[in-house]
């Protein structure tokens, strides 16, 4: 699970295993963790995360999303 972000209580990740889905980024905090589809962002998948972490992360990731989605090709290959 390499980590590529880290702001606040939120770790920004990718497993490895997921090449075959469109890209996505993984977050995990205390509560929980969610993910999110990178192009267009959307939440795709909530675990335990309350809804006001989730605008919070949602906003993260609209500011952070070319990196994201940098990190993730480089990652994935593709």
């Amino acid at each position: 699970m390499p980590t590529v972000l880290r702001v606040g209580p939120f770790r920004f990740h990718f497993y490895s295993d997921e090449s075959d889905e469109p890209a996505h980024i993984h977050v995990r905090c205390a509560d929980g963790e969610c993910k999110y589809w990178l192009n267009p962002i959307g939440l795709a998948d909530n675990r335990g995360i309350r809804g006001h972490d989730l605008r919070e992360i949602e906003r993260l990731v609209f500011k952070h999303q070319q990196f994201l989605m940098e990190k993730y090709h480089e990652r994935h290959g593709r």
